[in-house]
């Protein structure tokens, strides 16, 4: 059994503006730590998978940075999809590459930006997976225990009954919920957190491919014909200019028969917005996370990051404040999720400049 993995590294983070940007997304950034989200990402591989093996997909833009901070993947494993068309289509490219070395190759297919803690038990998780999805040529993803009724993540229900070492059968797949409907799937018992993270045998998901998103299956055949020609780059252009845009989860796995489910026990966070940045990173006593020359005065529970000028609150709470050098974010922490109106806002105005 021959491990690979992608990582899918094509977002623009509108969320994390304004220190995130097009050029230079959430993943290509560091948040915690001394590395990026990125580097981190295929940091958890050591041990795992060898670095001859580690897909990254990303953009045009965004290539040049993913290659700088990941001198040791091979170049030809960068790739840059022409356009964004979503997981689906994502996935399908890298799955024919990888096709291309090692059909029955089992693929670990990770997000580039995700905050995973306990990385012994992680990589353990998906050795598990791995070895599951390699004997029974099943779909495996993995589902983290809920810790509160988040709207903000899918859900995976699944059958309590153990099927093997850590492997359930999935039931169904919900998608982000309301309230009333995220403490109704908590109290049941039988619902994880949908982590976005799968494994498979790559013929597998290609077959699944072809069962349930034939037209995108047709575009991949053309674009596996050209691998290893010149006409490659031009077949890839033609090809994803045709598809449609859709996700692995809604055109695969949520209809797909052979669907099963691995139990995270390691830490997990998909650091979807500075609220969720605030929540993992280290306070004071009144609750604050600081990030640089800050003095606070009766501030409470609020996340400053200004590394490059002084900042100065007094009398406020539950605020987010990121200073770049050219834009400045103040924010309510409730309203995090809503920073990526003001990224919607400069590209109608045409402020190319601040995104």
């Amino acid at each position: 059994m021959e491990l690979y993995a992608v990582i899918m590294a094509g977002g623009v983070g509108s969320r994390f503006w304004p220190r995130s940007k097009e050029c230079k997304p959430k993943q290509l950034i560091r948040i915690f730590g001394d590395n990026t989200m990125i580097q981190d990402t295929v940091k958890r591989m050591e041990g795992l998978v060898e670095p001859k093996n580690i897909f990254v997909i990303t953009n045009k833009v965004q290539k040049p940075r993913v290659i700088e901070q990941l001198p040791q993947l091979p170049q030809e494993n960068i790739v840059d999809e022409p356009f964004g068309k979503n997981t689906a289509a994502c996935i399908g490219l890298a799955s024919v590459l990888i096709k291309a070395k090692n059909n029955e190759a089992v693929v670990l297919t990770l997000p580039s930006d995700h905050l995973i803690k306990d990385e012994d038990e992680f990589r353990k998780c998906l050795k598990n997976a791995a070895e599951f999805a390699y004997e029974s040529k099943g779909l495996v993803t993995i589902g983290i225990t809920p810790n509160r009724p988040e709207t903000g993540y899918g859900y995976i229900q699944f059958d309590e009954k153990e099927i093997s070492s850590n492997i359930y059968k999935v039931l169904t797949f919900a998608e982000k919920p309301n309230l009333a409907t995220a403490r109704r799937f908590i109290e049941s018992g039988d619902f994880l957190w949908n982590a976005g993270i799968f494994i498979w045998r790559v013929d597998t998901i290609l077959e699944e491919i072809k069962n349930f998103l034939p037209d995108l299956h047709e575009g991949l055949l053309e674009i596996e014909s050209a691998i290893g020609t010149t006409d490659f780059e031009k077949q890839l252009v033609n090809v994803y200019g045709q598809l449609k845009s859709i996700s692995i989860d809604y055109g695969v796995m949520e209809k797909a028969h052979n669907v099963y489910l691995t139990k995270a026990d390691f830490y997990w966070n998909d650091v979807g917005s500075w609220e969720a940045v605030y929540e993992v990173a280290e306070k004071d006593e009144e609750g604050n996370a600081l990030v640089g020359d800050v003095y606070t005065e009766k501030t409470f529970g609020s996340y400053v990051f200004s590394p490059k000028k002084f900042v100065a609150t007094i009398g406020v709470e539950n605020l987010i404040i990121i200073d770049t050098h050219e834009a400045l974010l103040v924010c309510n922490r409730d309203n995090a999720q809503e920073v990526r109106q003001i990224v919607e806002y400069l590209k109608m105005n045409k402020r190319s400049e601040l995104i």
